[in-house]
Formats: structure tokens, sequence, C-alpha cells
């Protein structure tokens, strides 16, 4: 199948338009119907000669996604299910903040970092998802908001999805300018986010990058023994390196970093975790914020549990007062398919029981 237009930053269809023998002003035409008028096929490009359509056409596709399951909760957070042009499937979550609108994208089908608490590496990494494949998620998102009529558009987008951002480098960031490009969706730099489990190589990187996107680490633990029962990617990255690594980031760049910690009963959330959360991020507490993330349990890792609230309160109080800014996460979603991959996973085990019936 052919790639998805929208893997294309203004300049790169400028360079494919002159190398087809095309005006490169022909850009800024086909960018207006992609972006701001959102056309779903070549053909409602009125404004172009038919024989620039049918090379458009010839070469690539508009939306490569199909949609497959939409779920809605009480709270206004929506859940979307797609398949790739190879079948494969993937999430995407639209939140409601007092904000904004926040879209969680999906970067990989499957993921190799082997959290043991999450449901999105219950299917192992099959292929990396192309920057088209990417945006056409935030595209689809706002084509629902196109569809209600009421003017609302994505402003955030944060890259949590499945998969792991980082191990998929070149495309995130083709998708990050794509999206952060004035012309197009207009998404500033500082309403996106992307997180990392912690490829140190790759966030010294990133801050060598020069953007202004927020980073979010997925931390979990304060020590190695802790973090590596949980996560895999600390036997090759451990705490002392990904810290490092976070020391060259903050330097480099003077940006917050936000520190995602998922609540655990009796594995993480106990005080002395919190004091040695506090004592690891004390050098940095001026640019370091922790989330602390209630637990949305995963039938597959029933050995984990969601921390009592009274736990979270206590944690939560023992970092404000070792000088540690953090918030208590709010909750999306919860009467749906709340954690990233259970909606993706429900679906492939529904499909493997039609197939062993039949």
């Amino acid at each position: 199948m052919n790639p998805s237009i929208y893997g294309l930053t203004k300049a790169d269809l400028e360079a494919w338009l002159l190398d087809h023998q095309e005006k490169k002003f022909r850009a800024t035409q086909v960018w207006e119907w992609l972006y701001e008028k959102r056309v779903q096929s070549f053909g409602e490009m009125t404004n172009l000669a038919k024989s620039l359509i049918e090379k458009l056409e010839a070469n690539f596709v508009i939306n490569p996604l199909k949609q497959i399951v939409v779920q809605e909760a009480k709270d206004g957070t929506v859940k979307y299910l797609f398949e790739l042009p190879d079948k494969m499937m993937i999430e995407t979550v639209l939140m409601r903040q007092e904000y904004g609108m926040s879209v969680c994208v999906t970067t990989q089908v499957g993921c190799n970092i082997g959290c043991t608490f999450c449901a999105s590496g219950l299917l192992r990494k099959q292929r990396d998802l192309t920057a088209g494949e990417i945006t056409a998620q935030i595209m689809l998102v706002q084509r629902y908001f196109d569809e209600k009529g009421q003017g609302e558009r994505v402003s955030h987008v944060v890259v949590m999805g499945i998969g792991e951002p980082f191990d998929n480098y070149d495309n995130v960031m083709q998708f990050i300018h794509i999206i952060n490009d004035a012309k197009g969706l207009a998404i500033g730099a500082r309403h996106i986010t992307v997180s990392t489990s912690g490829l140190a190589r790759k966030i010294r990187q990133f801050a060598d990058n020069g953007l202004q996107v927020n980073l979010a680490i997925s931390l979990h633990a304060p020590n190695n023994e802790v973090r590596s029962s949980m996560m895999r990617i600390n036997k090759s990255y451990p705490i002392e390196e990904l810290m490092d690594a976070v020391a060259f980031y903050l330097e480099k760049t003077n940006r917050r970093i936000t520190f995602e910690y998922i609540m655990l009963h009796e594995v993480n959330d106990r005080p002395e975790h919190a004091h040695q959360l506090a004592e690891l991020l004390q050098d940095k507490k001026k640019l370091a914020y922790v989330n602390l993330i209630p637990y949305n349990p995963v039938s597959e890792h029933d050995q984990y549990s969601r921390s009592d609230k009274a736990d979270v309160l206590k944690f939560y109080d023992i970092l404000k007062k070792r000088g540690i800014n953090c918030v208590i996460r709010k909750e999306h979603g919860t009467d749906i398919d709340a954690a990233c991959g259970q909606l993706r996973s429900k679906q492939l085990k529904k499909a493997k029981s039609k197939r062993n019936a039949s």
C-alpha cells in the first residue's frame, strides 16, 4: 500500500512536487486541503489540476487507518481502536482536560520494553509506525470533533500510547515536526509531551534537537532492585545511567521533566520508597515534577494491584515535605478499557476465540 501523505512535512512535500515536475507553491494548497479543510480524498482538492491529483493518488493515501471500535467514557474520554493497512491494531485516546483536548498516540505495534505491569507489552513489538500512521491518529480524532460541529480542536498531544517512542525516534520526530507546523495543525511544541521508559542515549539526542517539546520519564521505582523487577529496560539502562542522561537534558535545555510513577500496592508505594525517590531527585527538584498515577489493573498481570488511597496520600505528603513538586494524576476513562493496550488486547482475544471456534 502507498504511504500516507500525512507522513510528509511541508518541506518534504515541496521537494516531492519539484521532483515530479510540479510547482513548489502547490504544497501550500495541498497542505491547506489536508490540515485546514481536512479532506479525506485527493479528488476533493478542487483547485489542483487533474494531472497532479492523479500523481498524488498514484503515490500516496491520505488516511491509512480504519476505525474498529470507539469507547466513550462518562467523563468524556474517548478510546479508539484503529486497524492499520496490514490488519494490525493500535489504540489512541482522547482526554478532555481543563486546559484543552489532549490526544495520546501510539508509536509502535506492540512493545519490547517488557514492563511487567503494562497491557501494551502483552504483544511483543511487531513493527514501528510510520510518521504518517502516527499523524493519522490525530487527524481521525480531529475528524471526530469536526463531525460534532462544535469547533473543538486537538490542542495537546502526549506520545505515551503503545510502544516506546524513542525506539521509533526518527518517525516520532518527523511526526512532531508535522503537527507543530504553524500552517498545519499548529500544535505548539510546549503542548507536546514525549514519554520514554529510559533510553538514555536517546534522551541525550532529544536534548540536542532544539525543540521546546516536553519530556516525561516512566520511572515507576526509586531504586534498581524494584525498577528491574518491574521494567526490563532498567537492566540495560540502570537508574544511575538514566539519571546521568536526565542531568545532561536539564543542563542542555533548562526544561522541566515529568517523572511518571505508577502506584503499585506494596511494590513501590511504601514510605521508604517515597524517601528514596525524594533523594534521587533532590539535586534536580527545581525542574523535576512527579506524577503519581493510580494503577489500572490488567488481568494478565494479576500480581499487581492498585495502591490504597491512604498510601498514595502518604507518599505524596513525603515528597511534598522533601520539596519535590508532585501531583496525583486525575483518572480518565475508568469505566472503559482504561489501561494502555487493554482494548487492543481484548479485541485480539475475541478474534482468536472466533478463529478457534471455526
